[in-house]
């Protein structure tokens, strides 16, 4: 794809600096940035690469001045970098765009499918399933029955959704998710067997929620696991049967939430994170990777550890443990002297 410099700032609402015809055809970082390449200037660190890049058109903020002349052509933007990530999406988006209904796929009768959707090779889409407008499901997808994919979301190969679950519109969900498979309910017996619990609920999905490779989303045991607007997960995630994972939260790799855990708005949590079931945990709370979280949590909290505690107290039982032989050691002598004082 090629586009021209007044082509570039007319997607981002910029004005252009230099020649409005010139052409780019790639994206690149600054420092590494040839001839038909765009980049962009955000942090003064990379400042000396404005005058030596070989990119030939570069985005800039509004109130950036040259200190010399350069050869590329400048787009100035308001936020550089936000400009760039748009031009990144956009790019994507270009070279992902694709329509069509293989003739491989297996679609029922009994299922509702909308305009401009993509559906790859040896996908399976059951009965009552509703795949919304320009939806995207590569192959070897499985959409179980009464399922619903919203407009406008992405489904990679080999996610599988289990039926009755529902996912919203914009949503990204990568190569091998699973979706609405049983949750962990088996009741102890007697005997020491393990009597399983029929789980009939779903997993809800909103809108602008994008969930990394191979994480698993478990359907509620009754009610649904629900997945709220703008969240992102990871890669390798797992969330138990009725998780509530609020608003704007963020979750990186093979953390583990047990069932029934409710997760606030605008969380950053850490990876290799477990959760214990049946807990509150508040907005805008900051968990560091690694952390065990045991007990409710209020909003604002930062935590680390296993067990977690608040920030400043695990910091200072550090200090304290990497002291540790010191005080074993002080300790074995105070003993010594008080045993010289008895005799």
């Amino acid at each position: 794809m090629i586009f021209s410099a007044k082509q570039v700032a007319e997607i981002l609402n910029g004005t252009v600096d230099g020649s409005e015809e010139v052409s780019v055809e790639t994206l690149a970082k600054i420092e590494e940035g040839t001839e038909g390449a765009i980049t962009f200037f955000a942090n003064p660190k990379y400042a000396p690469f404005v005058y030596t890049t070989q990119a030939s058109v570069i985005i800039v903020s509004k109130e950036f001045k040259l200190e010399k002349p350069i050869k590329a052509t400048l787009i100035r933007v308001d936020d550089p970098y936000s400009a760039f990530a748009s031009l990144l999406n956009f790019y994507y988006s270009q070279k992902t765009a694709r329509i069509g209904i293989s003739e491989k796929a297996s679609i029922h009768q009994g299922a509702k499918i909308g305009k401009d959707v993509y559906i790859g090779d040896f996908v399976v889409v059951e009965k009552g399933a509703v795949i919304g407008d320009r939806a995207k499901i590569y192959p070897q997808c499985y959409i179980g029955s009464d399922c619903k994919v919203g407009e406008d979301s992405t489904l990679f190969a080999n996610v599988k959704v289990y039926e009755d679950c529902k996912i919203g519109s914009s949503c990204t969900i990568h190569s091998g998710v699973v979706i609405g498979c049983d949750g962990f309910g088996f009741a102890p017996q007697q005997d020491h067997q393990f009597k399983k619990i029929a789980q009939i609920g779903n997993v809800v999905i909103e809108d602008c929620v994008e969930i990394g490779a191979n994480t698993t989303i478990d359907r509620a045991t009754m009610g649904s696991t629900l997945i709220k607007r703008g969240v992102k997960l990871d890669n390798l995630i797992q969330v138990a049967h009725n998780v509530m994972i609020d608003e704007n939260t963020a979750i990186a790799a093979q953390t583990g939430i047990a069932g029934s855990t409710k997760i606030g708005k605008n969380c950053l949590i850490g990876g290799q994170v477990g959760f214990v079931g049946h807990l509150k945990i508040g907005d805008s709370v900051q968990v560091a990777a690694q952390s065990g979280i045991m007990k409710d949590t209020e909003s604002y909290e930062t935590l680390f550890g296993s067990p977690a505690m608040q920030a400043r107290e695990y910091k200072k039982s550090l200090v304290y443990q990497r002291n540790l032989d010191k005080y074993i050691k002080r300790i074995d002598e105070l003993e010594k002297q008080l045993k010289a004082l008895q005799k």
